[in-house]
């Protein structure tokens, strides 16, 4: 039994463990390899791929808190937290005027210590002021949140496929055009107030996106992709 992220044995020492032939060998792990069994990395060699975490859309929990909660170890890199003037597409998602003051946060989500999601939050500067103090590679937004009195009620979320660009390709170490999800969180407070604004740009060869429909619990709307613009 091998466990998730082990590499395999050389593929001769396989075949010869098993009885088969090399060509009989080579099938049986393309077979596993389209089932998303394990995952062939050039120069390297063969290994178990590890279970995807599921990232539900139709959850209002924070990002961290819902894999956590799976079982998953993620743990979070604060990459910046800098006060910035909302750029104008991010200020018509959160009702505002474009150069109104806000804060932006920049964290690196880690499962299993491996770089996952690059994730860009948007918070008008009179909600994110009393989280200046507020350390946020054990606090997630939506905790920091709710301990403010802002307490989120809903969120409407836009995903969408992308590719890697060479700056996130660093970050989560991986090569430029890589596809990718992205997903563009407004997560609202009491009064159908707008708080957040998320970018999350998720690696799918770890995670999973995942809905449970019912007739009237998720709302789904598809529409034509448009213009992506950079957080």
């Amino acid at each position: 039994m091998y466990e998730s992220g082990q590499a395999l044995p050389a593929q001769r020492e396989l075949s010869t463990a098993y009885g088969v032939t090399l060509m009989t060998l080579r099938q049986a792990l393309q077979v596993l390899a389209e089932r998303g069994l394990v995952t062939r990395e050039a120069g390297r060699g063969t290994f178990v791929t590890a279970p995807k975490a599921v990232y539900n859309i139709g959850s209002l929990q924070s990002l961290s808190d819902e894999l956590r909660a799976q079982g998953h170890p993620i743990d979070t890199v604060l990459l910046s937290r800098t006060r910035r003037k909302l750029p104008g597409w991010v200020a018509v998602r959160l009702g505002r005027e474009a150069g109104a003051p806000a804060v932006r946060v920049e964290r690196l989500r880690r499962v299993g210590g491996v770089p996952a999601i690059h994730q860009v939050s948007w918070l008008p500067e009179a909600v994110a002021g009393p989280l200046a103090h507020v350390d946020f590679t054990s606090t997630s937004l939506y905790g920091a949140l709710a301990e403010t009195g802002a307490v989120v009620e809903r969120a409407t979320e836009r995903l969408n496929p992308g590719v890697l660009s060479a700056r996130l390709g660093k970050i989560l170490e991986k090569p430029t055009g890589v596809p990718v999800f992205l997903s563009d969180r407004v997560t609202y407070s009491a009064g159908d107030e707008p708080v957040l604004f998320d970018r999350a740009t998720i690696l799918g060869e770890f995670i999973e996106v995942r809905t449970d429909r019912a007739a009237s619990a998720v709302s789904v709307l598809w529409t034509r992709a448009g213009q992506e613009t950079s957080a």
